[in-house]
């Protein structure tokens, strides 16, 4: 089908430490899992009621995997950019069973750090994606397990990619 899109944006915490796996030939595969949440009032009764979701994401991208297994820690609060996967499996007693998950792999993948060490850096693997959105690396996409340098202070503490947050100016008119 043309013109379809398959994106998935999370921002939400980390449920319990990552889990690092690695195929026959050495390469990383992280597990996490996410919790977002949703807060509203009863009209009824006023009273304050909560929902959350929990997803499970599989980063294969191998920078961000280094980021994962050197930064992520339960409780992290993490910005995901992915894909939707739903994968076909048999339990054990020979029952299909499926698992939608939110998968990181190849150019269009995003994890941010949110808060805590890792303040306002992060990775992305897309071309372009150093810029805006605190996540690290640079326009070519070559240095993307590295977390971003931190920004001053007077910059409100999050952080851009590659040397463009050196190049401002702090004396912006307005």
């Amino acid at each position: 089908m043309a013109g379809s899109v398959n994106k998935v944006i999370l921002v939400g915490n980390v449920g319990a430490d990552p889990e690092i796996r690695r195929t026959q030939d050495g390469r990383p595969i992280a597990n996490l899992r996410i919790a977002t949440s949703e807060t509203w009032r009863d009209r009824n009764s006023g009273e304050r009621r909560e929902k959350t979701e929990w997803h499970t994401v599989v980063v294969f991208n191998e920078g961000l995997c280094k980021v994962v297994e050197q930064y992520v820690k339960k409780g992290a609060k993490l910005y995901i950019e992915g894909q939707l996967q739903t994968r076909k499996w048999q339990d054990q007693q020979g029952q299909d069973r499926y698992s939608t998950e939110v998968v990181l792999q190849g150019f269009s993948s995003t994890l941010t750090m949110l808060d805590g060490r890792g303040e306002g850096g992060g990775a992305s693997s897309g071309f372009g994606g150093g810029r805006g959105g605190g996540a690290g690396g640079n326009d070519y996409g070559d240095d993307y397990g590295a977390p971003a340098p931190s920004s001053s202070p007077s910059r409100g503490g999050g952080s851009g990619g590659g040397n463009f947050s050196r190049d401002l100016d702090d004396d912006i008119p307005f």
